[in-house]
């Protein structure tokens, strides 16, 4: 047995550092010689697979941050707590990697600073860059007091409580902002937009799916950590955060499915396409998880939750990627297919996502245990009780 656990470490740690070599080089690449030595853009179809999956899927699925802080901070909902410093972390290290993705994509990433200098309030994306700058410092400062609590710095613990509620009401404000802003980027574009997805209520699409998800990378987040730190799963709670999982999720497919009936758009579905078929595969994703979610026996099955909260993420994906490449290509004009080394970038992120929330977790209190005879036990001192 321990055998088999070296070798499933050794085997990721391989997978990681393959990953890292070959965004490393990718990185090299795009620097060096430009976006067109490490992407297939072009003029026509200037956003590809950073913009659709880094920096449209990043930011959703960092939303678990906001979603945990208004209910246990705002809403007084503290059932949630244990969960809530990782989904903080994850929206931390979430926004940070988004703003690091977004150095690949833009032209002159040394010129990023420049919306917070030259102001263009008519733009949405002004609003996007500001509130995204602000929230990753709100994030930033919500994770703090993991770092004082393990520096046992008391005086600045004492002084961040005084200032918390407001910061976090703050943080949720500016959250809820740019998840909404960034559907409404794409209502600048009618006439570029397939009709399969373009809507006037894009903007609360965005909001309510990345609630939804974010309350889906929750549940996968705890089961990965309680297998990589022999934590113990928090099953209860999983359970009653799914059960509002599949509220929000059902409130998000009947809104898309009354919207396509609204705008007489369910014929596009007769017609034989790239686009039909993937809008039919996305369809499947976001509606197939509910069959689960509403079922008790599978909420309380711990396996059957992860896959049906996996499904929720991968719906999510698929849709985000559905607007951003899918339904704007053929009005391009053009066929784009990523090439090699924007797939290495991304994946490099994402390992790197992974490999710093192992690092933050294994060094920070960042889990909460249940409580043993009336005192929080950290995970080393949970796993020594259930040895002796």
């Amino acid at each position: 047995m321990n055998t088999l656990r070296t070798y499933r470490f050794t085997f990721w740690r391989a997978v990681f550092g393959a990953l890292l070599l070959a965004g490393a080089y990718a990185t090299y690449l795009r620097f060096m010689y430009g976006l067109g030595a490490v992407t297939n853009l072009n003029d026509q179809f200037p956003w590809g697979i950073w913009i659709g999956f880094d920096i449209l899927c990043g930011v959703g699925l960092a939303a678990g941050g906001f979603t945990l802080v208004a209910t246990v901070h705002i809403f007084n909902i503290e059932k949630y707590k244990p969960v809530l410093r990782p989904a903080v972390l994850t929206a931390f290290l979430g926004y940070l990697l988004v703003i690091f993705a977004l150095m690949f994509d833009l032209g002159r990433p040394d010129r990023i600073w420049h919306p917070l200098i030259m102001w263009n309030p008519r733009s949405v994306m002004f609003e996007v860059g500001w509130c995204v700058t602000l929230y990753t410092t709100v994030l930033f400062l919500e994770f703090t007091p993991a770092v004082f609590e393990k520096l046992r710095w008391h005086a600045p613990l004492r002084w961040f409580r005084m200032i918390s509620v407001p910061l976090m009401i703050a943080g949720v404000i500016l959250s809820t902002l740019h998840q909404s802003s960034l559907g409404s980027l794409f209502l600048l574009v009618p006439h570029k937009l397939d009709k399969l997805w373009y809507s006037s209520f894009l903007p609360l699409f965005f909001f309510i799916s990345a609630i939804a998800v974010g309350m889906a990378m929750t549940i996968f987040e705890s089961w990965h950590s309680s297998k990589a730190f022999g934590r113990q799963l928090e099953g209860p709670l999983l359970a009653s955060l799914a059960s509002v999982l599949a509220v929000v999720q059902s409130t998000y497919v009947a809104m898309r499915l009354a919207d396509l009936q609204h705008r007489h758009a369910w014929s596009l579905l007769a017609e034989s396409r790239i686009e039909t078929w993937l809008f039919l595969l996305e369809l499947g994703l976001i509606t197939l998880p509910l069959a689960l979610l509403f079922q008790a026996r599978v909420r309380k099955n711990p396996r059957a939750l992860y896959w049906a909260a996996l499904m929720v993420i991968f719906g999510f994906i698929t849709n985000r990627l559905n607007i951003s490449v899918t339904g704007i290509e053929r009005a391009s004009g053009v066929s784009y297919v990523p090439k090699w080394t924007e797939v290495a970038v991304t994946l490099a992120i994402i390992g790197i996502g992974f490999g710093l929330f192992r690092l933050a977790a294994k060094h920070l209190p960042i889990f909460e245990e249940p409580d043993v005879h009336g005192e929080k036990v950290t995970p080393a001192k949970l796993r020594a009780l259930r040895v002796a």
